[in-house]
């Protein structure tokens, strides 16, 4: 399975929903990415995804989105291919 880093704030109700998703297709560990404690990653996060809202979901070298783009990439069928080594 590939690594999947998601950048997250603490109180984040969408976060929260991402990892549920993530753990119903067997996703053990997620490299999480504190925003909110660290503003540089802030930063850094907005300049390679263009965006400042969290969660933003990277699984592999793929930028998913957010909670929504992820969620939408399972009803399409294509969340577990990208999992997939």
């Amino acid at each position: 399975m590939k690594p999947v880093t998601m950048y997250t704030t603490a109180v984040c109700p969408y976060c929260v929903r991402a990892k549920q998703l993530l753990a119903s297709k067997g996703v053990s560990g997620i490299q999480e990415i504190r925003i909110d404690l660290d503003p540089e990653q802030r930063d850094k996060m907005m300049a390679i995804t263009g965006r400042r809202t969290v969660p933003q979901i990277f699984i592999g070298d793929t930028h998913v989105g957010g909670c929504d783009d992820l969620v939408a990439l399972n009803h399409a069928g294509k969340l577990d291919t990208l999992l997939a080594d």
